[in-house]
């Protein structure tokens, strides 16, 4: 831990060449792009060359950031509320939106935070600030940001075995399983972000490779669902028997409602994700430079607070895609307001 501190310390100097007595400093040297002939990461983002002219935008987005970190936190606490008092969600289920929802909370009071004061440092000219805080910012958002791909492509995978197993998913998709994978995604996520430190260029790989990977499960998984529910349905169709069509039917109606809250929320993640994974690639090669344009940046930051968005807009899922929410959700605000009367 001491070798990171001074190694995440040593950046912030002005004068990167001088020398050093320990192992840790020699570490220090380290040059995020690979290429000592380039600035480095934190040198770029925290430069008056890069914000000139910017400003006011910075203040818009700092200010846009606070209202969505605002909304993420409300949103998500009364969701992880009214999950907590639900029980007629299958556990395991639940776990996971309980671990999408308390990832969003995350953004809303440490990621959108963060970046509000990067910003602010920015405009401010607080350098010394803004070098840390950068650090912390990237940080956390490829940390959480991770942890609810992997937890909505766990989602997928839940949606899927309960299609395919049937009466025996209850047996093999149990609640202590699912706590050791929701354990597994933070642990990967926090080990993964940790290369920042270490070498920036891994963790790109990392992202590049991670990323894809949920995506193409997710798509495999409901595909599949798609699929298998098709076949299924033309099956009914021609199934005679009154016991099975009065029974099955209602039970595949259920799961359908379960699948569509799953995809509608893996949509709405794709949509706020894309734009900055496209940009970033961009920003990847403007790194490799001597310098980083303004306007690529200010497109950048915008597309970054879209995907903090996203943990604004999943509690309005919840409530309209998950029926066995709205209720709860209901009886909590009704509570608030009985309480806050008296």
């Amino acid at each position: 831990m001491f070798c990171i501190l001074r190694y995440n310390l040593s950046l912030y100097r002005s004068d990167t060449s001088s020398p050093t007595n320990t192992d840790c400093g020699k570490m220090a040297l380290i040059n995020f792009t690979d290429n000592e002939n380039h600035k480095t990461f934190v040198q770029q983002f925290c430069s008056t060359e890069l914000v000139e002219g910017i400003h006011n935008q910075l203040i818009f987005l700092s200010v846009l950031n606070i209202f969505l970190s605002i909304t993420a936190f409300l949103g998500n606490t009364l969701i992880l509320v009214a999950l907590h008092k639900e029980s007629s969600l299958h556990p395991p289920s639940k776990l996971l939106f309980r671990n999408l929802a308390t990832t969003d909370l995350c953004v809303g009071i440490i990621a959108e935070p963060l970046a509000v004061t990067y910003c602010m440092s920015l405009v401010n000219k607080r350098w010394n600030i803004c070098r840390y805080v950068i650090v912390a910012d990237n940080l956390t958002s490829h940390m959480l940001s991770g942890v609810s791909l992997l937890t909505l492509s766990a989602i997928s995978v839940d949606r899927l075995l309960a299609l395919l197993l049937g009466l025996r998913y209850r047996q093999v998709v149990t609640l202590k399983r699912t706590y050791v994978a929701v354990f597994i995604f933070w642990i990967v996520c926090i080990l993964a972000s940790t290369m920042y430190f270490w070498n920036f260029s891994l963790l790109l790989w990392c992202v590049k490779i991670v990323i894809p990977l949920c995506l193409v499960t997710s798509f495999y998984c409901y595909t599949k669902i798609f699929l298998r529910l098709r076949h299924h349905e033309n099956q009914v169709q021609w199934n005679v028997q009154e016991q099975q069509s009065q029974t099955i039917p209602m039970n595949i109606a259920r799961y359908k409602k379960a699948v569509s809250s799953a995809l509608w929320l893996q949509l709405a993640l794709v949509v706020c994700y894309l734009p900055y994974f496209a940009i970033s690639a961009f920003n990847i090669v403007a790194w490799t430079g001597n310098n980083l344009s303004s306007s690529i940046y200010l497109t950048w930051k915008f597309a970054a607070t879209l995907v903090y968005l996203n943990s604004s807009l999943n509690p309005i899922l919840y409530c309209w895609k998950i029926r066995e929410v709205r209720p709860a959700v209901k009886d909590t605000i009704r509570q608030l307001f009985q309480c806050s009367s008296s």
